[in-house]
């Protein structure tokens, strides 16, 4: 498009943006790509790719996904010149794009194909190298319909190691700050200063109203505030532009997003890591500028008015502006904070009692802390409190004191104290706004919040209710949690009972209500009120043993509220992991339904952070699901010594090393091949870091006779998934055709399997023959469609139906079993209606989300599976000609 047209439509007189010129010099090795996202008209993202010394642009009206499953439509606009790669600011309104534009992605690009013809061709497949995309990618050329005049394209995230499945606009929305100034398109618009222009405009245009503004913008930064003597009282000792990673940047005027913890199963190890006591109270934003400060909630409430005394201290504070992180709490005698006790006085208007626990410092005068490091900010935070005028006067507002390193003993004198728990967070982390692992919440006793979905009548001589009927959010389900009658007093019983009574409904929200006799008595409401609750743990039906109710929450919105699973924390650094010879086994290894598992902190899967010890307990919630799906058949394994990222390996043969556990099954060849028919072999083969476990077709006692078939579909890269989907269904119909019923699960990888189990009769040639003549039958019926080969150039635009796995030797994924793939993926069975959801993809169930899916579940969908009695006759096989 070369760069007229972009001219024609810009007043340059007008607007800041380059005229720009085409960069001859980078005509051939320019391979700069930059995303900006644009809040004009309508809120977009351009993407731009360096290419014939230009940048070739399009408009994502959506923006871009990591989600392989997400098409976003690209319309091409005009080429933009290439120094439009550094824009970050405002356009004018009245003038063509005006509005804030944000530098969200910035990197370099590498064609994998010839990108001149690729372009030409409308087909360019590529690597980004960004600072949040990366990977393979695909921009495709749509064709035109009738009546369409747009050049629409589609960029497509291809299926890889940087990928994340079922995730949306993920992306967006956990990293929507500028990279080049870590600012967010609403600071950038609310910045006088951010109106872009480079060296070239600055000589060339200068009118006397742009000279006007630029002295008016050097003397706003030149007048002091307000509060300048404030500032003066710490300008000595602490000076924010002095802190590593402080960015210059204007006061967030929107709240911003808080840093949430994790939880996990013990503190980790290690002096790379601060640990505080976790406070029991509300979680604050203080928000402090030119002598007056604000009080947020996480969710972005203005609780000013709930908290006053907080906020009076927080705007004497010594600085012009300032943002604080903490949580607001009440202390009993003891020291110890109380949320109950907030809850009273609150409710009693004892202001006095408040405290103000500050642990963070995300902004002072003028800078971004957000981008430094986490000790560099408590100790900005440190000193600005102790210049704080009423720091030797009782100040509501307190340091939250760490400690740095013996997380485990930390945690140990916590609980012995009677306290809730720690949080442990990395010194060097940086305030992101998301819920991660650097910070991590490890707890003395469990709780959380629940979701009031009911409430039971009171027995004897208590008020108001019984007990309140508890549930939280598995995806859009809400799943009942159970109960809890205790720790109300008389007011709390009046209160929550008059609440409740505005909130009735006829029938229950949860998915899973009692039935029976433990539905008597039971009253529901909208799932509007939030509690928190402390308990003992959780049972194998998913419900809460000994609950004690703490208080209601009016911070939290209920969809936030989830059943939370503790994480085992991320390993330590290997500098921090150097033990002296005295250091206990407890230490070194976990024990799991009796297995010993070594090395449990080992990263398996090093992008979603989870070790060895997590994916034993994870085998160890699900044991009754996969072992009989592979119980006591010949097992070929996929161990990966060092997790994902490193080399993985197939292993067939039992050797030595395997445990007694592992049973031994001999097929015929030199050696024997494993199997298993316990959970401690399975938990064997997770300490061995087997992360992959086929199966073959057979039993051990009956090697020669396969009892089931499978038919794997397997796509063609980049073909939509609701053709995947559909292959299913044909290979379903065309065994249901021949008289045999079907079960389906996903791959873990990208496609579907088809299974059907068989009582067995058959040996595998003939088994083998007969599933190759079902995949032939459904080929022939529609070749555009389908194919039954093998070779990479048989499957374009098509889905391979594999029948090969049905030969002796050949194994299929187990049910149940994880993946050695990005995403710590587990092939899962589904029911065949499940097909109809959108959002489902062969690898949807993972390590992380398969208990909560099993949980809410109604019933099996392989139920009937073991159940099913059937077998290949001679006339199914008559009538494919086999």
């Amino acid at each position: 498009m070369a760069l007229e047209e972009y001219r024609r439509k810009r007043d340059f007189r007008r607007t800041p943006e380059p005229a720009g010129k085409k960069d001859k010099k980078h005509a051939q090795k320019g391979r700069s790509f930059v995303i900006q996202k644009h809040a004009a008209t309508r809120l977009h993202y351009d993407f731009r790719l360096e290419l014939d010394g230009v940048l070739k642009s399009w408009a994502v009206p959506k923006g871009p996904s990591l989600d392989p499953g997400e098409k976003r439509l690209a319309v091409h606009v005009e080429d933009h010149p290439i120094d439009y790669g550094d824009f970050e600011g405002a356009i004018p309104k009245g003038q063509y794009g005006g509005g804030t534009v944000l530098l969200w992605d910035a990197g370099t690009w590498e064609p994998l194909e010839d990108a001149a013809k690729g372009y030409a061709k409308g087909h360019l497949k590529f690597l980004l190298h960004g600072k949040k995309l990366a990977g393979g990618w695909n921009l495709v050329r749509l064709r035109a319909k009738g009546g369409d005049d747009g050049d629409n394209w589609l960029l497509i995230k291809e299926k890889d190691e940087h990928a994340r499945p079922g995730t949306g606009e993920a992306i967006l929305e956990e990293r929507p700050e500028s990279v080049a100034s870590g600012q967010s398109i609403e600071e950038i618009a609310a910045d006088p200063q951010r109106v872009w222009q480079s060296k070239e405009r600055e000589e060339k245009v200068d009118s006397f109203k742009q000279k006007l503004r630029r002295i008016a913008a050097a003397a706003g930064k030149k007048t002091a505030p307000r509060a300048s003597k404030r500032r003066s009282k710490v300008a000595a000792g602490l000076s924010p532009a002095k802190i590593s990673g402080a960015k210059k940047a204007p006061l967030p005027r929107a709240p911003v997003k808080p840093e949430l913890a994790t939880l996990a199963l013990e503190a980790p190890r290690g002096d790379d890591w601060l640990h505080e006591i976790k406070h029991d109270g509300y979680r604050v934003l203080a928000v402090v500028h030119d002598g007056k400060a604000k009080l947020f909630t996480r969710t972005g409430k203005d609780w000013s008015d709930h908290f006053p005394p907080v906020a009076d201290a927080a705007a004497e504070l010594p600085v012009g502006d300032a943002l604080l992180d903490g949580e607001v709490v009440v202390l009993e005698p003891d020291g110890r904070s109380s949320f109950q006790a907030l809850q009273n006085a609150l409710s009693e208007n004892r202001g006095e009692d408040l405290v103000y626990f500050a642990f963070d410092l995300l902004h002072l005068d003028g800078f971004d802390l957000r981008g430094a490091p986490l000790v560099e900010r408590k100790e900005a935070l440190r000193q600005l409190l102790a210049a704080s005028p009423s720091a030797s006067e009782g100040s509501p507002i307190r340091l939250s004191e760490h400690v740095q390193g013996q997380g485990e003993e930390f945690h140990r004198h916590a609980c012995g104290m009677g306290l809730e728990g720690i949080v442990s967070k990395r010194a060097a982390s940086l305030y992101r706004g998301e819920r991660g692992k650097d910070w991590l919440k490890v707890k003395c006793l469990q709780r959380q919040e629940f979701v009031i979905v009911g409430y039971t009548d009171p027995e004897g001589s208590r008020s108001g209710f019984g007990a309140l009927l508890l549930a939280v959010y598995e995806g859009e389900r809400l799943v009942f949690a159970g109960r809890v009658g205790t720790g109300f007093n008389q007011e709390s019983l009046t209160d929550i009972k008059r609440r409740l009574d505005k909130l009735a409904r006829p029938r229950p929200a949860v998915a899973n209500p009692p039935r029976g006799a433990l539905a008597r008595g039971c009253h529901w409401v909208e799932p509007k009120l939030v509690a928190e609750v402390a308990f003992s743990e959780w049972t194998h039906d998913g419900v809460l043993r000994h609950p004690s109710f703490q208080g209601l929450r009016e911070d939290k919105p209920p969809k936030e509220v989830v059943r939370e699973r503790p994480a085992s924390p991320p390993a330590a650094k290997e500098t921090a992991q150097k033990e002296s010879p005295k250091r206990g086994r407890g230490k070194e290894e976990m024990e799991v339904a009796g297995v010993r598992i070594t090395h449990p902190d080992k990263v398996l899967y090093p992008g979603e952070g989870i070790t060895k010890g997590e994916v034993a307990l994870f085998y160890e919630a699900i044991a009754d699901r996969i072992l009989p799906q592979l119980a006591n058949r010949p097992l070929t394994l996929v161990r990966c010594p060092d997790g994902i990222s490193k080399q993985c390996f197939y292993q067939k043969h039992v050797t030595d090393q395997f445990p007694s556990s592992v049973l031994r099954v001999d097929v015929g060849e030199e050696q024997p091949y494993a199997a298993v028919d316990s959970l401690q072999g399975l938990l064997a083969l997770v300490q061995m870091r087997v992360l992959e476990i086929h199966i073959w077709g057979a039993h051990r006692d009956r090697i020669e006779q396969p009892d089931y078939i499978v038919f794997d579909l397997d796509p063609d890269l980049g073909l939509a998934w609701e053709r995947v989907a559909l292959g299913a269904l044909r290979v379903r119909e065309r065994l249901a055709d021949l008289g045999l019923t079907t079960f389906l699960k996903t791959t873990g990888g990208k496609g579907l399997h088809v299974v059907a189990p068989l009582s067995r009769r058959l040996d595998w040639e003939e088994v083998k023959s007969f599933t190759k003549a079902v995949a032939e039958s459904i080929v022939a019926a529609e070749p555009k469609l389908y194919t039954s080969m093998m070779p990479k150039a048989r499957r374009q635009e098509k889905i391979f139906i594999d029948y090969l796995r049905n030969g002796r030797g050949a194994t299929s994924i187990s049910a149940y079993s994880t993946r050695s793939r990005p995403g710590a993926a587990v092939s899962t069975p589904l029911a065949w209606e499940e097909l109809e959801n959108p959002d489902l993809r062969g690898d949807t169930y993972t390590v992380q989300n398969l208990r909560e899916r099993l949980e809410a579940l109604s019933s099996d969908p392989w139920k009937q599976f073991f159940k099913t009695k059937q077998s290949i006759t001679a006339a199914m096989r008559k009538s494919l000609g086999c």
